[in-house]
């Protein structure tokens, strides 16, 4: 069963009224939306997924709630161009980054070090670019910066050479087959503390799906949909989101460093955005739902 995580204070600081517009990036199962739709009986809901089951699941649950919403079946980096499209009063977005558990919890997706499948990884199941390509044709380079950047894996090096060296032999086809060479390739400590695989599972889970670079063009997007007083929510559970979030929201919400000491700040230099909050789950929360340890939430309102 998926639980959508920080989903209290996540709809609460949307700040929804029964007219609300809003924009879910990330429908998934439903989780945030079915709560947002319950909230906003005259208002709408546009909500972006590119996973067709999802999509589906999420369809049933909406539609026992209202109509007043529509589903776009494309990658949330699209989020400017969809809604410019269908309207140009938004009072809210959301953005749940964490990978919902049903994508997870199914085998052949290939998302978990702990289930056998195919290596694939795909968000879109479309696109050309699968974990198989980045596990067996990416350079030794390319699987170093890889494992380095997105999964912050002290053991990078040890782990990217000892993939090459397995798929010269024959090519790494499955998860469990990728888990246990990764695992062979740690100490022995490192493996008793934590799963050696789950760092670079996201990794390539992250170069797959592009997910960085779509997430920060998204964002940037985002600010500049909402109307005065609309909030933008983001939820990370990873520091490298969390940081381009926190970046992003930091420079639209400071007065030019130029300009910072200036008495008196002229008004067209004055930020057009507020920080609203930064809120971790509570104990309880992550002693209920263990995948929301790593979350943040990170809430931004446009002033003027």
């Amino acid at each position: 069963m998926h639980e959508s995580v920080l989903l209290t204070e996540s709809i609460n600081y949307l700040n929804l009224n029964n007219k609300s517009v809003i924009v879910d990036c990330t429908l998934g199962y439903a989780g945030h939306s079915s709560q947002i739709l319950k909230q906003i009986p005259k208002g709408y809901l546009y909500a972006f997924d590119q996973d067709k089951e999802a999509i589906k699941e999420a369809n049933k649950k909406l539609k026992q709630i209202n109509t007043n919403y529509e589903i776009i079946n494309t990658n949330f980096v699209n989020l400017k161009n969809e809604i410019n499209k269908r309207t140009n009063e938004v009072d809210g977005i959301l953005f749940d980054l964490g990978v919902s558990s049903p994508q997870l919890d199914e085998e052949e997706r290939g998302f978990s070090f702990h289930k056998d499948a195919k290596l694939d990884m795909r968000m879109d199941q479309t696109q050309n670019l699968t974990a198989f390509e980045v596990v067996n044709k990416y350079d030794l380079n390319k699987l170093i910066h890889i494992f380095k950047t997105y999964g912050e894996e002290k053991y990078a090096i040890n782990i990217a050479k000892a993939i090459v060296k397995n798929r010269q032999i024959k090519p790494i086809e499955t998860t469990l087959e990728l888990s246990e060479i990764i695992k062979n390739s740690v100490p022995e400590k490192y493996r008793r503390n934590h799963h050696p695989a789950r760092k670079v599972f996201q990794a390539i889970r992250i170069e797959v799906n592009d997910e960085l670079n779509v997430f920060e063009k998204a964002l940037k997007d985002s600010l500049t949909l909402i109307k005065k007083g609309g909030r933008v929510c983001v939820i990370t559970f990873h520091s490298l989101e969390d940081r381009i979030c926190k970046q992003i929201f930091k420079e639209v919400s400071s007065v030019p460093k130029e300009l910072q000491n200036l008495p008196v700040i002229p008004e067209e230099y004055k930020p057009k955005y507020k920080i609203i909050a930064n809120i971790k789950p509570t104990k309880e929360e992550i002693e209920k739902n263990h995948r929301s340890r790593s979350a943040r939430l990170r809430v931004i309102e446009r002033s003027k």
